[in-house]
């Protein structure tokens, strides 16, 4: 009932780095909230990120630093996601940006798949998005083949704060079905 979350660096070769953060998620909570610690032990916090509403497909989240501070905001948009999913990250005062499924067909394919009576085989296809301010390349996360869930999460913008890149990049795995 709890997804774990473990966020290293990329090393050239591909292989996880050191840990850079570690959250994990309780399932069926009515208010979704996940904190960040800065490795396995959760001895100390690097950040929060918290929905704003109970039970909300659209919800905000909040992501703050460990004292509480904003670091800055994302939402799925709902409405925009029922054919391909789009989310909304703000990081105020500096970047604001927003963030599709990189292929359409595949975004249309998955939400099929969803609709078979498929339990218990997973969609295999990887998804990837794509967060852009303009014309501007923010980030993207690109999930990886395997046995586990892997991703790979390039910041392109280096005014965007990279505990906000991780609590969307998190997001984008825990709440993505929702």
């Amino acid at each position: 009932m709890i997804n774990r979350y473990v966020v290293t660096e990329a090393l050239p070769d591909g292989s996880d780095g050191k840990v850079v953060a570690f959250a994990e998620q309780k399932r069926m909570t009515l208010k979704e909230q996940m904190t960040f610690y800065t490795d396995e032990s959760r001895n100390r916090v690097l950040f929060t990120a918290k929905a704003r509403q109970v039970l909300d497909v659209g919800a905000l989240y909040d992501v703050r630093d460990a004292a509480g501070n904003p670091v800055g905001t994302f939402r799925k948009k709902f409405a925009a996601s029922l054919l391909r999913s789009t989310w909304e990250l703000d990081q105020p005062g500096s970047v604001a940006a927003v963030g599709r499924e990189r292929n359409p067909v595949v975004a249309v394919l998955r939400r099929v798949w969803e609709l078979l009576p498929l339990d218990f085989i997973p969609f295999v296809w990887p998804y990837h998005f794509d967060f852009t301010s303009g014309d501007r390349q923010v980030m993207r996360l690109d999930k990886k083949i395997g046995l586990r869930d892997r991703y790979v999460l390039d910041v392109a913008s280096p005014d965007l704060d990279l505990r906000l890149a991780i609590a969307q990049a998190v997001a984008l795995d825990a709440l993505q079905s929702r």
